[in-house]
């Protein structure tokens, strides 16, 4: 299952474990949105939101699992969805709640999160198994 780790530089195993690290924490809050306001966990955004929101509490974990699997659907897969992620979040922002980036510290966490993801990924997947 991790074999793929030990043969792999440990710069590489890193960046595709805080990854991993990243989906999971996103993966719990969406979950725990979820748990606690059901699929409409923000009652500001359209309904369309939310579902894509609550799915990424099974998006999250299972790109998550895909990389420290070592397959390199995990490192497609979590491109997607931080991209659409971000998209969506920035939706939200300047589209529904006409806020900024400035004013929202979690849409800029994200934007960093998702250019890590997203320039290292070629590196990596490099290391993966198909």
């Amino acid at each position: 299952m991790i074999a793929w780790m030990h043969r792999t530089p440990l710069r590489m195993v890193m960046v595709v474990c805080a990854v991993a690290a990243g989906l999971l924490v996103g993966a719990v809050v969406h979950a725990t949105d979820l748990l606690h306001h059901g699929l409409q966990a923000y009652d500001w955004a359209p309904g369309w939101l939310n579902l894509y929101w609550s799915s990424l509490a099974l998006l999250d974990p299972l790109a998550a699992a895909l990389l420290i699997c070592g397959k390199r659907r995990g490192t497609d897969l979590a491109c997607v969805i931080l991209t659409t992620d971000l998209a969506a979040n920035w939706y939200a922002t300047y589209g529904v709640q006409s806020s900024s980036l400035a004013a929202q510290p979690g849409l800029q966490r994200l934007v960093a999160f998702t250019t890590l993801a997203l320039v290292t990924a070629p590196f990596v997947r490099r290391h993966l198994a198909a």
